[in-house]
């Protein structure tokens, strides 16, 4: 419905909470389950608004993930970056959790190793007790976790995430854990350690203003090499998680009322300025195929009736259980992109 001769009839882009890929595969995945072709730059990574980050792109960052960790690094703009892994090659005596791991005989002091300047997360790691511990020694450390300090350097070293849910929808009955579940065993694992808590400089993916508004601006950029030079003022968001996609919809267009209204809007953390936006709406539009399901035929919205449950979103977003309900629930992407056409009018 979206596609007329092989164009996009309006631009689409699909914003995934995903981190551990590469931008061209997911496209290339997308592509296959579809049957229509996805553009690598329709695809928003949790971890591409990194890319505005121009700031820490030539310091020294550690990056914790998995998958082609290196090459989304560099795709990203940051050009010098250590894995966890090769930390832990580095400095082998800080992984000591698994025994068969332990090193068998002492190692030499290194000295040659330059401080790390910074921590990227850009994913749920493998190992979370290495991950977990190697970071807090860089925390710590200030960047030097060969060395070791006497008391712990705060503010800390500059820490930037992407991905912050808690639970995802897999092929498994229950929800899994997510990068959110790991983001938050190290910042109780940082307070009960410092007793204080710890800080970013920026966090990215859904529910993040920050990934909506680089979302508008991929939006715009493709409406304008169709020749499209009629403003955008509607956006419609579809997922299927309450706590990422409707809270994050939602809290996108509380930002643009604010804004229309003409009162302060937050920062972002990027140095990199956007033109003024055209958007004036987002609608969030929740689908009943994965973390949230519909039980009956008139599927009811996530904090309409029931018990209530509690809060799965991030620390530093506060709950307003409003935003947690959804303009619209469907089905399916079927039938939002029909109820879409609906409200613009289109046949």
């Amino acid at each position: 419905m979206l596609n007329s001769h092989g164009q996009l009839r309006v631009p689409v882009v699909f914003v995934t909470n995903a981190g551990n890929i590469l931008q061209h595969s997911k496209a290339q995945e997308l592509s296959g389950l579809l049957g229509c072709k996805v553009d690598p730059d329709q695809v928003i990574l949790s971890h591409s608004p990194m890319k505005l980050f121009l700031q820490y792109h030539n310091k020294r960052m550690l990056v914790s993930g998995q998958g082609p960790l290196l090459e989304n690094a560099r795709a990203l703009g940051f050009q010098n970056v250590v894995t966890v892994d090769e930390l832990r090659l580095t400095f082998p005596e800080l992984d000591m959790v698994d025994l068969e791991r332990r090193p068998k005989k002492n190692t030499c002091p290194r000295n040659d190793f330059s401080a790390v300047e910074g921590v990227l997360l850009l994913g749920e790691p493998v190992r979370w007790e290495t991950s977990l511990q190697l970071i807090m020694d860089v925390l710590l450390s200030n960047g030097n976790p060969g060395a070791g300090l006497v008391a712990a350097p705060y503010p800390h070293l500059p820490v930037l995430a992407s991905n912050m849910d808690l639970l995802w929808m897999a092929e498994a009955k229950m929800p899994r854990f997510g990068h959110g579940t790991f983001l938050l065993c190290l910042e109780t694992i940082y307070r009960k350690v410092t007793g204080k808590e710890l800080k970013y400089e920026g966090l990215m993916g859904k529910p993040s203003i920050l990934t909506y508004q680089y979302a508008e601006d991929i939006i715009r950029q493709q409406a304008e090499r169709r020749g499209w030079s009629a403003p955008i003022r509607r956006l419609y968001a579809i997922g299927d998680n309450p706590v990422s996609d409707v809270f994050g919809a939602n809290l996108f267009n509380q930002y643009l009322q604010t804004a229309k209204r003409g009162e302060k809007e937050p920062g972002t953390g990027g140095q990199q300025k956007s033109r003024p936006s055209t958007i004036q709406s987002c609608a969030s539009i929740l689908v009943c195929t994965g973390i949230h399901s519909c039980q009956d035929s008139a599927p009811e919205g996530p904090t309409s009736g029931g018990p209530e449950l509690p809060f799965h979103g991030h620390r530093d977003f506060s709950f307003s259980p409003e935003l947690l309900e959804a303009s619209h629930v469907v089905r399916d992407v079927n039938e939002a992109v029909q109820l879409v056409f609906q409200q613009e009018g289109w046949a």
